[in-house]
């Protein structure tokens, strides 16, 4: 698996795109492909596209379908032609490098009432967001799309949210995701060992290390002066390891979450 991200420049913003707080874009790069560009001006950061990067990675590893990610350069000038005064500050917190997917034109949102997703696949994302504690996955918001039949998952923003505090954190990596309950895939997810003993083995401790060796040290060192750029990604690592290897506790609490909603 390359793990090497490709970087663009944004040349055109499009269109914002209005879903959820963090006023995500539609922007044209250099390449001539357009992305959905995630802002490290926004509201929770670079500490977002740092769980979007480990997310989709992640899922990329295991298999799992997820837009191309790329590092997306914005030039200072990029913003002053934008007549949105809410967008142009945005625009101006976000200089220099940024996060985006790939767009996928023409997908529909993933809707659970007209499309049953298999058990394997369903154990699956189920078994990754218990892993990244990600929040964003429920009926109300699924964060997957169909493209070409297929299941596409994006947005993982809202994961690794011990990463907003830093306490504790090799307590926390130890926890049950009691949010697993809300999970939108999770009546379906009937495989949940089958997948774990799978998904430990694909991710090594050299695996999430070269993941978070993607991650750029500007910004693991945004809004911190006590420590450094790679102390913070040892965090981000260690966390993740620590977590797979006691998936048990995680697995065992999104079974029993199961049995109670079937």
């Amino acid at each position: 698996m390359d793990n090497n991200l490709r970087t663009v420049n944004v040349i055109r913003y499009v269109t914002p795109l209005r879903e959820g707080g963090s006023l995500p874009a539609i922007a044209e790069a250099d390449d001539g492909f357009l992305y959905v560009l995630k802002f490290r001006g926004a509201g929770q950061g670079v500490k977002a596209l740092i769980a979007e990067l480990i997310g989709g990675e992640i899922a990329r590893a295991l298999g799992i379908k997820i837009p191309e990610l790329v590092f997306a350069n914005l030039d200072e000038a990029f913003g002053r032609t934008e007549p949105d005064e809410e967008i142009q500050d945005l625009l101006k917190a976000s200089v220099g490098l940024n996060l985006a997917l790939h767009y996928l034109s023409g997908a529909i949102t993933f809707d659970p009432t007209i499309t049953t997703v298999p058990p394997k696949l369903s154990s699956q994302i189920v078994w990754m967001d218990c892993l990244l504690t990600n929040v964003d996955r429920t009926a109300r918001n699924t964060n997957m799309l169909i493209w070409h039949q297929e299941l596409w998952l994006i947005d993982h923003g809202a994961s690794l949210y011990f990463h907003h505090s830093w306490q504790n954190w090799e307590e926390q990596a130890k926890r049950p995701f009691a949010h697993i309950k809300d999970h939108v895939l999770l009546p379906q997810a009937s495989e949940l060992e089958t997948v774990d003993a799978e998904f430990r083995a694909i991710l090594t401790p050299e695996k999430i290390q070269a993941i978070v060796a993607i991650i750029p040290d500007e910004w693991l060192t945004a809004g911190t002066t006590d420590e450094t750029a790679e102390e913070r990604r040892q965090v981000y690592a260690q966390f993740l390891i620590t977590r797979i290897e006691s998936s048990e506790i995680f697995v065992k609490e999104a079974q029993n979450a199961r049995k109670i909603l079937i």
